[in-house]
């Protein structure tokens, strides 16, 4: 069984996509399009040297979301999912890459997430921190016992997971986890606390945006963050990304749900070897590849 999976945020660097562009003229036509429905050459971005542009998050998602769902439509018969799984921002190229979303609104509820995350991050400032060699129920017990918003954000891999809230009780957090026995905790350069009820009033916005917007039974199980389980209904498929916003990335849970459910093949679609790695560090005998130009 062979899984696909899709990168989030982070993954971005200069010149991103170029390749793709020059190496297919369906590509071409799909970054134009996304040119017109985003109101901005984000091409200019994604393919210039300027990595401070990219790393504005209005642009860095819409960039990340066209370089792997175009990567998957240009992969030809190589791209054949028996399932596909997406991390946080990777979740909405997923669900584009197995058709339960089209490009256009895709693209549309993407450039809407990034604009209404930044703006919970400039009403409630926050931030988020990794947590290396400390399992997992522990982590969430030293959330619990700090006054203020801390969380479980994302459950990378085992012995890594980012917990996200107020910049003060994170930093407290950090303290009590080293005491507990983290390698490290040491915070992220990052503009709020996503994943956290930080995020509420994104949620709301989106929540609004994703009611309006198609969803379709995708063409192959997703793997949802929220619930770490295959969904192949299109209604439980939104809802479960009306949630995502304020939710854990539940990666460590979804992949070890993939292997239980037969896949033995991961490919990455997208900039990137980020999942790849995280697959491996949950599951040594996992094949893992990344996707490339049919």
């Amino acid at each position: 069984m062979k899984a696909f999976l899709f990168p989030g945020q982070g993954a971005q660097f200069p010149g991103m996509g170029k390749d793709i562009y020059e190496a297919s003229e369906e590509a071409k036509t799909l970054f134009h399009q996304a040119n017109e429905i985003l109101g901005f050459n984000i091409t200019d971005i994604m393919f210039g040297e300027d990595a401070d542009a990219l790393k504005q998050t209005q642009v860095t998602q819409p960039a990340i979301f066209l370089h792997s769902v175009i990567l998957s439509n240009v992969m030809g018969t190589s791209f054949n999912p028996d399932c596909v799984a997406g991390h946080s921002l990777g979740e909405f190229s997923a669900l584009v890459a197995a058709q339960a979303l089209s490009f256009e609104n895709g693209l549309k509820l993407v450039h809407q997430r990034a604009l209404a995350m930044q703006d919970a991050c400039d009403q409630v400032p926050g931030t988020m921190a990794a947590v290396l060699g400390l399992e997992d129920h522990i982590i969430e017990e030293v959330c619990a016992s700090i006054s203020g918003i801390v969380v479980a954000a994302n459950y990378n891999c085992p012995g890594q997971l980012v917990i996200s809230g107020e910049k003060e009780a994170i930093a407290l957090a950090c303290e009590a986890m080293k005491e507990a026995g983290a390698k490290r905790a040491l915070q992220l350069p990052v503009g709020g606390a996503f994943h956290s009820h930080l995020m509420e009033p994104a949620k709301t916005k989106l929540a609004a945006a994703i009611e309006k917007t198609n969803i379709q039974d995708p063409i192959c199980p997703v793997y949802q963050n929220v619930v770490a389980t295959g969904i192949t209904d299109a209604a439980t498929i939104k809802t479960n990304l009306i949630a995502q916003l304020t939710a854990p990335v539940r990666w460590t849970q979804s992949v070890q749900q993939m292997l239980s459910d037969g896949a033995s093949s991961f490919v990455e679609v997208g900039p990137g070897k980020v999942l790849q790695g995280l697959v491996k560090k949950i599951d040594r005998s996992a094949e893992t590849s990344s996707g490339t130009i049919g």
